[in-house]
């Protein structure tokens, strides 16, 4: 080993070593506790990880000059709340000191009262197992009694900024070429010809690149389609939306509570309406939209742009 590439501790920089971790991508948690006294508490955090399935173990750490830990100490559960694309904002709020962090916030009380967050990509409700010194940190391990699996797409933290989880492009060239492979030898003549065909194939492949772009965002396909949909005026009212949205009404339901509970939507008299921020949340899924679209279809002349837009519309029967 050169000199160069050895690195003794007490040459260590603080600030470079924490720069050099920032390399390992994390998600972004939330963890919250309540003691018996009521005092609830709530700690961004990345150090999370897990130990054992059997039993279900898991670990995160904590800073000993946190103001939280006697919470943490005391309580007999603890919730480790992974944050999906959507909740920045959030891991931003409990990053902070000395505010109410659980003023505006979603969440309900789990096992041993501990709250848990809404609208997450997991949670794990944890009986508090064992707490160990490491360092300027508590190392807090957790059996896990409870869990609950959202499949939001998760938020991502990578040397020091938020970021997403996208599919890697070259694992999806590789899977676009097998498949292409399989269709051209099972399929010949006239069904390349076929409309139904060719458009269920085109939007499959558009949709491959575009709803990864999409989840990224922290919002499912349906929360996602009833933003675009009421940003763009053609619909408010809560009867035409399954129509328009092609979702049923369940479904339309169960994204717009979700969507009030962020503050992005408003329902009145069963017409729906989105708040400030849900008409910026809009306006930023249209541009991400509208990004793709250009990707795919700036390849071609304007002309044949429009006469597709066109067909398009004729079909789906949009003036």
């Amino acid at each position: 080993m050169t000199t160069q590439e050895t690195v003794h501790h007490d040459a260590i920089d603080p600030l470079q070593f924490r720069r050099a971790l920032g390399n390992f991508a994390t998600g972004v948690t939330i963890v919250t506790a309540q003691n018996a006294q009521g005092e609830k508490v709530g700690v961004t955090a990345n150090s999370f990880n897990s130990v054992s399935l059997d039993p279900p173990l898991i670990l995160w750490s904590i800073d000993k000059k946190s103001s939280s830990f006697h919470v943490f100490e005391d309580a007999s559960h603890f919730a480790v709340n992974i944050l999906s694309g959507s909740q920045i904002e959030l891991s931003n709020k409990f990053s902070r000191r000395n505010i109410d962090k659980y003023e505006g916030t979603s969440y309900h009380e789990g096992l041993g009262f501990v709250p848990v967050l809404e609208n997450c990509s997991a949670v794990f409700e944890c009986e508090r197992h064992q707490i160990i010194e490491g360092g300027d940190h508590w190392i807090i391990i957790g059996k896990v009694v409870a869990f609950h699996d959202e499949g939001r797409s998760p938020l991502v933290y990578h040397q020091g900024a938020y970021s997403g989880v996208i599919p890697h492009p070259l694992l999806q060239l590789k899977e676009s070429s097998h498949h292409t492979e399989d269709l051209t030898q099972e399929h010949h003549g006239h069904l390349h010809h076929n409309v139904c065909y060719l458009m269920s194939r085109a939007f499959k492949f558009y949709q491959n690149d575009y709803i990864p772009k999409q989840l990224v965002t922290g919002f499912r396909t349906s929360e996602a389609s009833l933003l675009l949909v009421l940003g763009s005026g053609t619909a408010s009212s809560k009867m035409d939306l399954p129509r328009d949205i092609a979702m049923p009404m369940r479904e339309v339901e169960q994204a717009a509570t979700i969507l009030k509970k962020n503050a992005l939507l408003q329902e009145k008299d069963g017409f729906f309406f989105l708040t400030e921020k849900g008409k910026e949340t809009a306006h930023h899924l249209f541009d991400l939209a509208d990004s793709h679209q250009n990707e795919v279809l700036n390849q071609y002349p304007k002309e044949e742009q429009d006469i597709f837009i066109k067909i398009l519309q004729n079909i789906a029967g949009v003036q």
